[in-house]
């Protein structure tokens, strides 16, 4: 006999689902959104671009292969919640060492199994990201929708998920120093940047143009992170003042961020772009990589007109930005994750590109 649901989600358009509990028995207001990715739930768990929202995934079987040590984007996760159709509390994984479940009790992530996702998924695809209320299934809809209607999506994620203080991370035979903006970002980043041998200062969020410049750096690298890019001014000034001193490197909200930076503008998607299947085609070379992406985010393309920045990458299954340049500034920048391609490392030459940028930039000084 099947048990009874004990959980549901609320939409804010009246929409319900009924499921299980896993993870933190959590009440929660949040985004909902999707991701289309067959594998790395734990990548996903554990990257802070998902702060405050309740990810769905569109694969069925999650949880099969536990979490590994070795595999966090951040040491503290910070997702909001995760909707599952089946939830696997025994994996099968010689480097398992804890279930999904207890990392997402540990960390108060909540999670509900046995929903709809088919249906939920086409829900978000079809009407947008929205706001949701996970709760006890027998929480009364009319009261969840006055909750989800005085709810307002926060606007200080960044701020929440960045490092306090500066962080320094060491590299062998170490040619560059980069200092890396502190956004919300992936460990793997920061991993690709040593294997390139390059020293990394890791600031603050809101750390000044003339506290990182103090710091003497080769480069400067802004990361991706969570939230509308237009809610961390403090970053995008810093930027703006850093433009032409140094090269620059941008991925993801660390890619909108320069282009506010340089007077562009950007706008909400209707429902993002999350998974590691999207299509981009590089302008330059003409070539085509699959490449992983994870934001609510896109950079106007027709208000880069006014400005230095050109077009280097499209999206092609909706062609929306994915890559701008000012050549003159040494400042380039992508919206996908090249450190978490999800075939051949062939994304990998951009952070070869920033390199090439800073020994240019040393041979001119």
């Amino acid at each position: 006999m099947r048990k009874k649901a004990d959980r549901k989600i609320i939409l804010e358009d009246g929409q319900e689902y009924y499921g299980y509990a896993f993870g933190a028995v959590d009440e929660k207001m949040l985004e909902i959104v999707f991701n289309t990715s067959m594998v790395g739930y734990q990548e996903i768990l554990s990257d802070p671009s998902y702060t405050d929202q309740a990810v769905v995934m569109t694969y069925p079987l999650i949880g099969n292969y536990g979490m590994a040590a070795e595999d966090y984007e951040t040491a503290t996760p910070t997702i909001g919640a995760l909707i599952v159709r089946e939830y696997n509390d025994d994996p099968s994984n010689f480097r398992s060492v804890d279930t999904l479940g207890e990392v997402m009790s540990q960390y108060g992530i909540a999670g509900i199994s046995g929903v709809d996702t088919r249906k939920l998924n086409r829900s978000i695809r079809d009407y947008g990201s929205r706001k949701a209320l996970l709760t006890a299934a027998d929480t009364p809809l009319e009261k969840g929708l006055a909750m989800l209607k005085a709810w307002s999506y926060p606007t200080d994620s960044v701020s929440r998920v960045s490092c306090r203080r500066i962080r320094r991370v060491s590299a062998q035979a170490a040619r560059f120093h980069v200092v890396a903006i502190d956004c919300g970002m992936k460990q793997n980043i920061v991993r690709s940047l040593v294997k390139k041998s390059c020293r990394v200062t890791i600031v603050p969020w809101n750390t000044s143009a003339e506290d990182i410049l103090a710091l003497h750096p080769d480069g400067v690298f802004i990361s991706n992170g969570p939230g509308d890019p237009t809610d961390v001014s403090q970053t995008i000034q810093t930027v703006r003042s850093l433009i032409g001193n140094l090269p620059i490197f941008g991925i993801c909200l660390g890619h909108q961020i320069i282009a506010l930076a340089y007077g562009a503008k950007t706008y909400k998607l209707k429902f993002g772009h999350r998974g590691g299947n999207h299509p981009v085609k590089d302008l330059q070379t003409g070539k085509i990589e699959i490449t992983s992406q994870n934001h609510s985010y896109a950079v106007d393309e027709e208000s880069l007109a006014g400005t230095p920045l050109t077009v280097t990458h499209l999206n092609l299954l909706d062609q929306t930005v994915e890559g701008v340049k000012c050549e003159k500034d040494r400042v380039f920048s992508v919206q996908y994750h090249p450190e978490s391609a999800p075939g051949p490392q062939d994304s990998l030459h951009l952070f070869d590109r920033f390199i090439k940028l800073m020994e240019e930039n040393k041979r001119n000084a």
